[in-house]
């Protein structure tokens, strides 16, 4: 498959062989594995706390496609990891995940306290921008000036930034990549506001540089999450994942009456349901408001 799929794909394939796969089906032949050694790879990486279900997706694709090769080349009859991974997240009582967000007033409190703490302020534009064009952590941590047009206020968004789990045969542990999806690349206008935050920033004349660095080198996104865990815990706000910030911001245009197509092409998805499924679950305030509305178009 490895024309097929992007260099990235490919070495977090690689990665999930090295680390999940081959300690403990390296050694068997293929026509050994059984259905049941399946169930029970994927039971214990679950019980054991390894891996939460929804990233077993990589290990499932990994050994899924080594076996179909083997069912087509007729080396065995049938595909053990078929419906498994299916098996496993029923059993579980495993869901799409709705996912979650900052309310307004802990957003509020949270970059509040980064733009006014002389500790943490030097943070505060990666979680800004996050919060204000949900952008995705590599599409960030990967934007450069060139990408930034102040006369035309819009964000072009045409790469993103790709940390590998491990380091290549040259020592590489980063690249900059093709977006996620066709329909990531977009163009995102920026607000009065974050013009205003971004302008000043750009202290080198150089277009290659990266914007939340202003160098030729990136910062790893797992430091700016590590950061942003650490704020999280120390302003009491319950837990959120970094991904929340762009959660965040859909959240907040889907309050603000914002069509789901627009949220869509913004958020860079390759289809609105998966805005849908993802973020749009209306909270008791709106479910009152379509109610009043349905009964005050029937004249009631």
């Amino acid at each position: 498959v490895k024309r097929g799929v992007k260099d990235s794909t490919m070495k977090n394939y690689i990665y999930m062989y090295e680390m999940f796969v081959k300690p403990t089906f390296g050694k068997k032949k293929l026509t050994q594995v059984k259905k049941s050694d399946v169930r029970r790879f994927y039971n214990q990486l679950v019980d054991e706390r390894i891996l939460k279900i929804s990233t077993l997706d990589g290990i499932h694709n990994v050994l899924h496609q080594v076996f179909a090769i083997a069912v087509d080349d007729d080396m065995i009859r049938n595909n053990p990891t078929d419906n498994m991974l299916r098996e496993l997240k029923s059993a579980h009582g495993h869901e799409v995940e709705k996912r979650k967000a900052l309310t307004v007033e802990q957003e509020r409190i949270f970059l509040e306290y980064l733009r006014n703490s002389p500790r943490y302020n030097h943070w505060y534009p990666v979680f800004y921008i996050m919060a204000n064009t949900g952008m995705r952590v590599g599409e960030i941590t990967g934007l450069r000036w060139c990408d930034v047009d102040f006369k035309t206020g819009l964000i072009n968004v045409n790469h993103t930034l790709v940390y590998y789990n491990h380091r290549d045969e040259h020592g590489c542990y980063f690249s900059i990549n093709t977006p996620k999806t066709k329909n990531s690349c977009r163009e995102i206008p920026m607000s009065k506001e974050l013009l205003a935050m971004i302008k000043p920033l750009k202290k080198v004349v150089n277009d290659d540089f990266y914007v939340l660095t202003n160098d030729e080198h990136p910062t790893e996104p797992r430091t700016y999450r590590n950061y942003y865990n650490g704020l999280m815990a120390k302003l009491n706000i319950p837990k959120l994942k970094y991904h929340g910030l762009r959660h965040s911001f859909a959240t907040r245009c889907i309050e603000a009456g914002c069509d789901y197509k627009t949220v869509s092409v913004l958020l860079g998805h390759s289809n609105i349901s998966t805005t849908l499924d993802l973020y749009v679950h209306p909270n008791m305030e709106q479910k009152k408001r379509c109610i009043s509305r349905m009964f005050k178009s029937l004249g009631k």
